[in-house]
């Protein structure tokens, strides 16, 4: 979400399946283009005070899934969202082979210096959780404020959580489309290829997703470029992680993170689980920690006031 996306290359199975007649009323303000690395990336802020920067997740998702339910937050902060480089209304590779984890991080910083900021607070959700983790690594005098929803602390936690978890579920509670997709990896199909895809595609997301299913209803749009999320999280993304992402594993860096930061977790989340969600407590001391019992990988949505109020006092301490 996110994490693991269905195939689509704009719009993935989850927001065909979250899609509700109130998001397809809503009408998304304009934004500008800034350039960041020779490339034109897309911004929007919206609300006064300070800023905080919404780093999507995917890899591969575009700024669309957080609206307009971050824009709540607008009352008191200004809250500024972008389409990475490859999605959404940004602009996108002629090869492939351009979308990499460390380009997703300096993008950042870029963006930092185009918009001006002396130092830039971060709320990054699920892959965008990663990014913010390494910006803060790697740039530790451009970070302000850390927010980390949902998130993945290493490749494995992304594997054995998101993709094992997941397939898990797909094994038990959909044998029938679980054996056809079996069938076609003894052929030697993996799970970026058009035609798996098409099988997987027709499997409903909203278990891995949300604590209340009905919550799906009251998503917005997935817009998803699939091939940042192949290039990124490897040929056979969703059921062994690969690309840069498996070599990630920021655990015994975290407590050198300075930032004041905060990690948000969903109970209920089956994709970035409680297992490791919880072990941020061990790894990163100094953070503050807080767990949404009625919660999935979208705290944000499923539990909106308390959110946004746990938001608030960290950003206002």
């Amino acid at each position: 979400m996110l994490a693991r996306f269905g195939t689509l290359t704009v719009i993935s199975v989850l927001a065909v399946a979250a899609y509700s007649q109130d998001a397809a009323k809503r009408s998304e303000p304009d934004g500008a283009f800034v350039t960041v690395n020779g490339k034109r990336i897309w911004y929007r802020a919206e609300g006064q005070g300070l800023s905080i920067l919404l780093i999507p997740g995917g890899p591969g998702a575009s700024h669309t899934y957080m609206w307009p339910h971050l824009s709540s937050l607008s009352k008191e902060f200004r809250m500024i969202y972008y389409d990475p480089y490859g999605r959404g209304r940004s602009d996108v590779a002629d090869d492939p082979t351009e979308y990499t984890f460390t380009r997703d991080v300096d993008e950042i910083e870029g963006l930092r210096k185009a918009l001006q900021l002396s130092k830039i607070n971060l709320y990054g959700h699920s892959y965008g959780a990663m990014v913010a983790q390494a910006f803060a690594l790697k740039y530790p005098d451009s970070v302000g404020r850390l927010i980390l929803v949902s998130p993945f602390h290493s490749g494995e936690a992304w594997q054995k959580g998101n993709n094992d978890t997941w397939n898990e579920q797909l094994r038990n509670q959909i044998p029938e489309t679980w054996n056809r997709l079996q069938e076609m990896r003894s052929h030697g199909h993996l799970s970026c290829e058009e035609d798996y895809q098409k099988v997987q595609d027709e499997i409903p997301m909203t278990p891995s997703y949300y604590y209340d299913p009905s919550s799906r209803a009251h998503s917005g749009d997935l817009e998803v470029n699939q091939e940042v999320y192949c290039r990124l999280a490897g040929p056979d993304a969703d059921v062994v992680l690969g690309g840069d992402m498996a070599l990630l594993d920021f655990r015994t860096q975290l407590n050198d993170i300075k930032a004041p930061t905060l990690n948000l977790a969903g109970r209920w989340d089956r994709t970035a689980i409680p297992r490791f969600t919880t072990e941020y407590k061990r790894w990163m001391p100094q953070a503050g920690f807080v767990i949404f019992e009625k919660s999935g990988h979208l705290p944000f949505i499923e539990e909106s006031e308390r959110h946004d109020a746990v938001v608030t006092e960290f950003l206002k301490k």
